[in-house]
C-alpha cells in the first residue's frame, strides 16, 4: 500500500524528499508540467521515480496562459549572477498552492496519508509558497477543506528539508543514497547548467558547502 505522495520535480530538493519518503514505504511520485521552460526536469522526474520504483503521476497545467513569470513566459529573461531584488522573476504566481491543492486530492482519493514537499527556507530564492507560514496555512487548508480533514484525519504535510541549508540537504541525499545524479536544477532548458541563474548557484554552493562534486556533472 502506498504510505506517501512525494510531489516531485526531478530537482536535488525533491529527489531528497524522495529518497526520505522511500524509507518510509511505497511512494507515488506526483510531478507537473505547467509549461515550464525546463522542462528537462519532468525527464529527470520520470528517472527517479523509476529508480524507486515508484508510481508516476504526471498533471498539465497551461500557466504560460497566465504568464507572469521568467519560467513560463519566453519574453522574462531568467535572471543570472544574482539580478534581482526581492522576490525573483522566476517566481510562479500560486505555483505550490496549485501543486498541494492537487496533491492532497491525490491522497484523500487514494487513501494515503502523507505529502513530501521538498519547500526550503534557508538557501532559497525567496519564494513566499516556500516558508513555514505558507505550509502552516496549508495545514488548516487540509484541516477544514477536505472530508477527511472535517473528519479528524487530515493528510500529513511534510517539510523535511524547510530548515536545512542546501550543503545539508546534499549530505543527506548523500546518506540516503539519492540519485543524485539523475537531477536537474537549472531553469534553463539545457542541454548543459547554465551555471548562472539562481537554482544553479544554490545547487553549486550546496555541493560546495558539502565538500562534494555534483554527480550530475561528473556522469555520476
Amino acid at each position: 500500500m502506498t504510505s506517501s505522495l512525494v510531489v516531485l520535480s526531478g530537482g536535488l530538493d525533491s529527489t531528497v524528499c524522495m529518497a526520505m519518503a522511500a524509507r518510509q514505504g511505497p511512494a507515488l511520485a506526483l510531478s507537473f508540467d505547467y509549461g515550464q521552460r525546463h522542462s528537462v526536469e519532468l525527464d529527470r522526474a520520470a528517472a527517479v521515480a523509476r529508480h524507486y520504483r515508484a508510481e508516476h503521476l504526471l498533471v498539465h497545467l497551461d500557466t504560460r496562459s497566465w504568464g507572469g513569470s521568467a519560467l513560463t513566459d519566453a519574453s522574462i529573461e531568467v535572471p543570472v549572477n544574482g539580478g534581482d531584488d526581492g522576490i525573483p522573476a522566476t517566481y510562479v504566481p500560486a505555483r505550490n498552492i496549485i501543486f498541494l491543492s492537487v496533491a492532497l486530492g491525490v491522497c484523500e482519493a487514494r487513501s494515503i496519508d502523507a505529502v513530501y514537499i521538498g519547500v526550503n527556507a534557508i538557501d532559497y530564492s525567496g519564494y513566499p509558497d516556500c516558508r513555514p507560514e505558507f505550509i502552516d496555512a496549508f495545514r488548516r487548508v487540509a484541516e477544514v477543506g477536505q472530508k477527511r480533514g472535517v473528519e479528524g484525519e487530515p493528510v500529513d504535510i511534510r517539510t523535511p528539508l524547510i530548515a536545512m541549508t542546501k550543503a545539508e540537504i546534499v549530505r543527506a541525499g548523500i546518506d540516503l543514497e539519492a540519485p543524485l545524479g539523475l537531477t536537474w536544477s537549472c531553469y534553463r532548458e539545457g542541454p548543459a547548467p547554465c551555471g548562472g541563474c539562481d537554482a544553479c548557484r544554490l545547487r553549486a554552493a550546496g555541493f560546495a558547502g558539502a565538500g562534494l562534486e555534483d554527480p550530475a556533472l561528473v556522469g555520476g
